[in-house]
């Protein structure tokens, strides 16, 4: 009776709050700063407002879109009110697409149109828009600087791509993290979400917004998906050896053919038995199995016959214990990422224009 009533109760109310948590904590999120605060969000508001914020620069990939995506319809499903921030003022400073405006705005386009297809419940911001909008917005973002030093605000520029060591950037880029910052107080969100890359100015925010008395989000960070070669030997690799869209052979692009996903799987970094940042174990635990109830194998019966996984840590297991061969990972991985990308190509309009837009910016 006891699990009816449950039933009954999630059938007319939705999810209860263990369930959304669960939803938000499921693969690739990384990390929740802080648990609390978030089942404590829940249990005043049912339906919070999310935001992350994306530059506009080159092609959408796996990790970018994908993933990204994937991890957005997490929060759809917990019944949080998402937002997609378009920063196309930030891509501008960060001198992607050759800081042409004109490029920008229509590379803008071709951005919106795929996480509509990704994520159609999700509402996509403009941040230009949002700047001619909110008038306060600049006299904000003035007073929110007052709290930032420059020795602070140079160590934060890690988020940019940029060394905090650099002596050559222009000031504009100093304004950068404090427009982020300010862009999340002027969207009125309760989650602030993005990559362990921006964990940086997730964590200013929640120094700086106490003095100012503005409502401080709970910061949720998702592991970046590794690229397809051999992670660089760096203490941190997760964000330094992250797909990416300036490297073609780092990645699945969304405009890649069948073929060429096939092939790019094919010539990954796939150690065998190593489970360390290996990235087709990744893309299966936060991509595959994020969409799959089950993830089939199929081989030879002389070389074991084939095996469903229902759950990732069955399938590191066999590989660390050298009873899935990379071979194997690599042909199942390449044929379910077809499965994943191909329906999303075929409905996204990459035009000949933007694309050429996008090429002359490597």
């Amino acid at each position: 009776m006891n699990n009816f009533i449950r039933l009954l109760l999630k059938s007319c109310f939705g999810l209860d709050i263990t369930e959304k948590v669960n939803l938000i904590e499921r693969p690739p999120t990384e990390e929740i700063v802080t648990h609390d605060e978030l089942v404590e969000l829940f249990k005043t508001n049912s339906s919070p407002k999310h935001y992350i914020g994306l530059e506009i620069s080159g092609f959408l990939h796996l990790g970018s879109l994908i993933s990204t995506g994937f991890k957005i319809n997490d929060f759809v499903k917990a019944g949080v009110k998402c937002t997609v921030f378009l920063a196309d003022w930030h891509t501008l400073i960060n001198d992607k697409l050759g800081g042409d405006w004109e490029a920008i705005s229509k590379v803008s386009k071709y951005y919106h149109d795929a996480f509509k297809i990704v994520c159609p419940d999700v509402k996509i911001v403009l941040g230009s828009k949002l700047y001619e909008e909110k008038r306060e917005y600049w006299s904000d973002l003035v007073k929110f600087t007052k709290h930032m030093s420059i020795a602070r605000t140079m160590r934060t520029l890690t988020i940019m791509g940029r060394s905090e060591d650099d002596k050559k950037i222009d000031v504009s880029k100093l304004l950068y993290p404090a427009m982020q910052a300010v862009d999340i107080h002027s969207l009125d969100v309760d989650i602030a979400h993005a990559g362990m890359d921006q964990r940086k100015i997730h964590m200013l925010v929640r120094e700086i917004f106490p003095k100012m008395k503005w409502r401080v989000p709970v910061a949720i960070h998702h592991k970046l998906l590794p690229g397809l070669s051999k992670p660089a030997e760096t203490s941190d690799s997760q964000i330094l050896g992250k797909m990416s869209k300036s490297d073609p052979n780092s990645g699945v692009f969304i405009h890649n053919t069948d073929d060429e996903i096939k092939k790019k799987i094919n010539k990954s970094w796939c150690e065998e038995a190593n489970i360390q940042n290996n990235p087709l174990l990744e893309i299966a635990r936060t991509v595959i199995l994020h969409e799959f109830n089950e993830m089939n194998v199929e081989r030879p019966g002389k070389f074991g016959g084939n095996v469903s996984y229902l759950d990732y840590s069955q399938l590191e297991t066999d590989f660390a214990e050298k009873r899935l061969h990379p071979s194997d990972l690599k042909q199942t991985v390449g044929n379910y990422l077809v499965k994943i990308v191909s329906p999303i190509r075929d409905k996204l309009n990459l035009s000949e224009e933007i694309f050429e837009i996008i090429k002359k910016s490597y």
